[in-house]
């Protein structure tokens, strides 16, 4: 599904470094920034944005079928992301590449960080990597994508700015023969200040909210808010969209609608941009 494109509001990642390169010649690098100059207090990112998978690795031995999965990405979440951007005026950092390659919503000693099945799908390129292998996926994806969120946060911090931290993806709506009724999960830990009143605001409109759930904000799988959001005390909430409402433009339009409007309201709030527990 075609998001929305502004190339001239946002950057590319820098390529992949000479030696070993997995990312092609005249291919995306590791990450990219929309919106660049956004001047909101908060920062988007995507974690599972695209099911692009770099030339070197060969689709990974996988079909279009099977990448146009959701093992593959989250679908629809990139294109919402993109339209929050412009939505809220704020930068948002999308991973350029499959969770597949390596996932960077995981930490990296997660044994679920490169999955040889997933969802019960083999994924042929995965099978018996070694640790020097696994290394170098990290190295050309996984830290240049969160090295770029980190500077993100520190452009904020150098201007006084505690930035709000907000991070989409999407769920499938049947997972292991179970259907999932919530049209969006709103997945959080120990700090409200956004989550809550997101919440509310969405049940308000009649909509069918997971209070983290199909997934909680709690586990340690949550690598990219617990990392770059929970531990610095930043205002953050992790959104989950139901992929079957943002799987055509229709439902990114109306969604992004939805959720730029609510969170503009909470983010209008001056007294949400400081640390979580200072006065």
């Amino acid at each position: 599904m075609p998001g929305v494109r502004e190339p001239a509001a946002r950057e590319a990642g820098p390529a992949a470094h000479q030696h070993a390169p997995l990312i092609g010649p005249g291919e995306p690098g590791p990450f990219r920034v929309v919106n660049s100059q956004g001047r909101a207090r908060l920062l988007l990112v995507c974690d599972h944005a695209s099911n692009r998978i770099p030339a070197p690795l060969e689709n990974l031995g996988l079909d279009e079928l099977a990448l146009g999965r959701h093992i593959a990405c989250d679908i629809g979440a990139g294109e919402v992301t993109e339209r929050l951007s412009q939505r809220l005026d704020a930068p948002a950092v999308l991973a350029s590449y499959s969770r597949l390659v390596v996932d960077c919503n995981r930490g990296l000693s997660d044994p679920t960080s490169i999955l040889a099945v997933s969802d019960g799908e083999f994924i042929p390129g995965n099978q018996g990597l070694d640790e020097e292998q696994k290394a170098e996926r990290a190295r050309q994806f996984f830290h240049p994508y969160h090295d770029a969120i980190r500077r993100r946060l520190e452009s904020f911090e150098r201007r006084g700015i505690v930035p709000a931290f907000v991070a989409i993806h999407s769920f499938t709506p049947i997972f292991k023969n179970v259907r999932r009724p919530w049209q969006i999960g709103i997945l959080w830990d120990a700090d409200p200040r956004i989550p809550v009143p997101l919440m509310q605001a969405l049940r308000a409109q009649g909509i069918n909210v997971g209070d983290n759930e199909p997934y909680s904000g709690k586990a340690p799988a949550d690598h990219t808010v617990d990392h770059h959001a929970e531990g610095g005390g930043l205002p953050h909430v992790s959104i989950e969209i139901r992929q079957d409402l943002v799987d055509h433009p229709d439902g990114v339009a109306r969604w992004a609608r939805i959720l730029g409007d609510a969170l503009a309201q909470i983010l209008a709030d001056e007294s949400l941009y400081r640390r979580f527990g200072e006065a």
